[in-house]
Formats: structure tokens, C-alpha cells, sequence
């Protein structure tokens, strides 16, 4: 079912940007600069909230787990980009030696290609989420009828492999427009972003992805690692591979537990469709 769809205040702020600048140049067209820049910075904030992935001045954007989940020392772990049978089976087992979950935001093409890697992430008990059908590069560019059919193209995919509907979203590379969250509403799917990311598609530095992660962590924190495109390290491996053991001795030394989004943030999303 959807769910209502808000605007927010820069949204509303906008609209009434547009309306004043016709009116105002209407009854005086000697004050068309003036319009001009305010349409300029109304629109140079649309498009500051769509490259800042963790903006929500767009619409809803989960950064954190709810407090509830942070009491309990949950923290999320998110994999992008995949499933990759080179990749994914290993990390489900250092998962699995760790005695912790995570959730997939795989892209549909992905899955309709390793069907049986989908299944086995859900098998094991992790979530798998909604990534695009195409993961394309320019998705923040898009109109509306395109992201929606990226977005409803892989709901579909990956609900018919693994019989579980994806209840987040995660946009390519974080980036996004107006348009996003209406669709977003319309297919009752949560915008999920991050709290730490490790770079690990784009520098292969193990120490430094592993700063970058830990950096002012605490409990609640969504982490963001790549299955997907990983990078490659000095010594041949993927770098997720290198972070994910380090890292997950870390979260148990810390006393963190990870988790799937859908554990932390409750349990209504892990209904199954069939």
C-alpha cells in the first residue's frame, strides 16, 4: 500500500518561490532580476539536496536506526551493488562466523542473474533491498516515469526471486532529484542512506577504510560497504573481504551487535509476501 506523501518545507518554499516570481514580474517586469535570483537559489538548493545524500530536504531519509534499536547496541550493515558470486558467498560466511546480519541492496539485474545468491542471502537471514533495476549512473537526472520504473522494475525482480518485498531504498551513489520520494511514497519504500561509508569501490586502502568507518561510531550507525565493484587491494583481494573481518571484531569488541535495517528498525517490513 502507498504511503502519504509529504512535502517538505523547501518543497513547499518552492511553490511559493515560483508563484511570487510570476506575480511579482507581472505587476512590476522592471523586477525580473530580482525573481531571477531567488528562482536561482530556490533551484540551487533543490539540486544541493539531491547531491547531498544525506539531506533531507527532499523528503524522508534514514540516516540512523530508531533509538530503540541504538538502546539495544544495534548498528546496521549495508552491502551495495551486488549480489556478486565472487564476492557475496564470502561475505555471507564472515557474516555467518560473526553470527551477524546485514541487509543487500542489490541491483535487479544482479539478482535476475544469480537468483540463487538472493535466496541464499535471505536463507541465511539477511535482508535484501532495492538498489534499481539498472543501477543507472545519471538516476539523479532522471524524470519521473524513469525512476519509477527502475524502482518498480526491481521491486518486482527481487520480490519474485527471494518472496520478500524490499522495504528500503537506496539511491546510485546516494544522488537523487525531486522526483524520488513521490515514487518513493507511491511503492511505500524508505530512502536509506548511511551514517559511515568505507569508499571500498573507490580506493582499495584497507587502513583507511577502516578509519573512515570507525570514525565517531556508535550504536545506531548505518555502515555502508560495497559487495558490488569492490575495489581491489595491493594484495589481490576485494577490499571488503580485508574491512569486513577487522570491522566485525571491532563492532563485537565495542559491544555493537549488527544487524539487518529490517531488524532495527522493526519488525512489520519482514513479513513475507508468500
Amino acid at each position: 500500500m502507498p504511503r502519504p506523501w509529504r512535502p517538505t518545507p523547501l518543497l513547499h518554499a518552492s511553490v511559493l518561490a515560483h508563484l511570487g516570481a510570476a506575480l511579482g514580474t507581472a505587476v512590476a517586469p522592471h523586477s525580473w532580476p530580482l525573481a531571477l535570483a531567488v528562482l536561482a537559489c530556490n533551484h540551487g538548493l533543490l539540486v544541493w539536496g539531491g547531491l547531498w545524500p544525506r539531506s533531507t530536504l527532499l523528503g524522508p531519509n534514514l540516516l540512523r536506526l530508531p533509538a530503540a534499536s541504538a538502546a539495544r547496541g544495534e548498528i546496521a550493515l549495508t552491502f551495495d551493488d551486488g549480489p556478486n558470486p565472487d564476492v557475496t558467498p564470502r561475505v555471507l560466511d564472515l557474516l555467518d562466523s560473526a553470527n551477524a546480519k546485514a541487509s543487500f541492496f542489490c541491483i535487479g539485474e544482479n539478482a535476475r542473474r544469480h537468483p540463487v545468491l538472493v535466496r541464499e542471502i535471505v536463507a541465511r537471514g539477511h535482508s535484501v533491498e532495492n538498489h534499481t533495476q539498472r543501477h543507472p549512473h545519471h538516476f539523479s537526472l532522471l524524470g519521473p516515469r524513469a525512476i519509477e520504473r527502475e524502482i518498480v522494475d526491481a521491486q518486482h525482480t527481487i520480490s519474485d526471486i527471494s518472496g520478500r518485498a524490499p522495504h528500503f531504498f537506496r539511491a546510485v551513489a546516494g544522488l537523487r532529484n525531486v522526483f524520488l520520494e513521490p515514487m518513493l511514497a507511491r511503492h511505500d519504500l524508505t530512502l536509506t542512506t548511511w551514517s559511515h561509508r568505507a569508499y571500498d569501490t573507490r580506493y582499495n586502502d584497507l587502513d583507511a577504510a577502516l578509519m573512515r568507518l570507525a570514525h565517531q561510531r556508535r550504536a545506531g550507525d548505518i555502515l555502508l560497504l560495497h559487495d558490488g565493484h569492490p575495489a581491489i587491494t595491493p594484495r589481490g583481494n576485494p577490499l571488503v573481504l580485508e574491512v569486513l573481518p577487522i570491522l566485525l571484531e571491532q563492532l563485537r569488541a565495542d559491544g555493537l551487535k549488527a544487524v539487518s535495517l529490517a531488524q532495527g528498525v522493526g519488525p512489520a517490513v519482514q513479513v513475507p509476501l508468500i
